[in-house]
């Protein structure tokens, strides 16, 4: 495929689906549809996809996909970790956690991959689709409808305002997604009492064991071996960020080093809060995904919690399901509203069941009445049934975190020729 130019100024493009947003749900999308023949666009407000603290924990069910797409092998290649279990720490005291071994998939692990080199990799092969574009620095910034159907979306590019025609726009822009503001659908919330701060640590000390969260005076740390540095996540109380300021960052580096001495010598690097991320925990849903010329996955669909590390996986088979149903009535012109209703019908139970199985963890492990700014209660019954943790539970767990409640395979066709199989011009 040529390399992307961008449009001109007032230009005007006519496509058969334009997808908004270029993570792990619309790049997915994307690469499927063209795959399947339909002419797609993709865009991408940022010029890259090299943005630290998105969601990189990759399950079976998604491993599962790329094997079944012919690029598990070249997607291993940039994971950094495989964990065929995950154990927590509690007071100092290992807790053994999900296992995966028994799933019956190609890939009996989870692992970690920098979210930007997944990304990379769907848009370089999606691009050997010659009917599949993605379109970087560009911003929709609203959508275009004739009466009540969405026809397509106005874009702010490198070159000024252009407009993407399209049989079907896919909103797929994240959980603060503009879409779904324009096209004014309702969102529900499930209050949630915790946001993440994120941040990097020079791995100095040697942690070498899966433990992916630890637990210590009632304050929770996530660390993420990345090789030479943990990406690390502190859970706070929502809102309470401002009160750790000031206390100072002597203060903060303290509460890391407290859960975790190993990252005594790394943690200095945090010599300024520019340094540490907040992540806004959200967790909700929106009661209609679909309108005519208009649908909604991933988490403009449903934002989810870091609970359990799914929010990539379920984006991912969000656009699988999409793909399935979809390319078909796409590549003959015959699509409608119908279509479009069927993929709300059938991810939307398990997207709303893993939802409240969130709402159960944060209410069970965070609490909902704990002052902002004080250490996170953990209930007594879950430090029992930590310690206790049957092997049956554990199963189960590595069953609904590795291939979630509904897990979906490629079944849309493959259609568009590759640049060696394309006919001679």
């Amino acid at each position: 495929m040529d390399e992307f130019q961008p449009p001109a100024s007032g230009a005007s493009i006519t496509t058969r689906c334009c997808v908004v947003g270029g993570g792990p749900a619309g790049l997915f999308l994307g690469y499927l549809l063209g795959r399947a023949g339909v002419e797609v666009i993709v865009l991408e407000k940022h010029k890259d996809f090299l943005r630290d603290f998105r969601g990189d924990t990759i399950h079976p069910s998604t491993l599962e996909l790329m094997h079944e797409l012919g690029l598990l092998d070249e997607f291993l290649g940039i994971a950094d970790k495989h964990f065929e279990s995950l154990k927590l720490n509690f007071e100092g005291q290992d807790v053994e956690g999900p296992y995966f071994t028994h799933l019956p998939t190609q890939c009996k692990f989870i692992t970690f991959a920098p979210q930007w080199d997944f990304l990379n990799m769907l848009a370089r092969h999606a691009a050997e689709f010659p009917n599949f574009q993605v379109h970087m620095q560009s911003k929709a910034t609203g959508l275009i409808f004739d009466g009540d159907q969405v026809v397509g979306v106005k874009v702010e590019g490198v070159n000024g305002e252009y407009e993407i025609k399209a049989d079907l726009v896919v909103g797929a822009d994240g959980r603060g997604s503009d879409m779904r503001h324009e096209a004014g659908v309702e969102i529900v919330e499930k209050g949630i009492p915790i946001d993440v701060l994120w941040f990097r640590v020079s791995k100095a000390g040697e942690v070498t064991d899966n433990t992916l969260a630890r637990i210590r005076d009632g304050r929770m740390l996530i660390t993420i071996d990345r090789g030479d540095y943990f990406q690390t996540g502190m859970i706070i109380h929502k809102g309470s960020f401002d009160d750790l300021k000031q206390e100072g960052l002597e203060a903060f580096r303290k509460r890391v080093v407290d859960i975790l001495p190993a990252l005594s010598d790394g943690i200095n690097d945090i010599d300024s809060w520019d340094k540490v991320r907040l992540l806004t925990v959200q967790l909700n849903h929106i009661t209609n995904w679909a309108r005519p010329g208009l649908l909604f996955i991933g988490d403009a669909a449903h934002a989810m919690s870091p609970v359990g590390g799914v929010g990539v996986n379920l984006a991912v088979q969000d656009a699988v399901a999409a793909a399935n149903i979809l390319a078909d009535p796409l590549y003959n012109g015959t699509l409608t509203l119908s279509d479009l209703k069927r993929v709300q019908q059938r991810r939307e139970p398990p997207a709303l069941h893993m939802q409240r199985l969130q709402v159960f963890a944060h209410q069970r492990l965070f609490g909902g009445s704990s002052v902002p700014g004080k250490p996170i209660s953990i209930s007594w019954p879950l430090r029992k049934i930590a310690g206790l943790l049957a092997p049956i539970l554990r199963r189960k767990a590595g069953k609904i975190i590795g291939l979630g409640l509904l897990q979906e395979h490629i079944e849309c066709p493959s259609r568009a020729p590759r640049p060696a199989e394309a006919p001679a011009k």
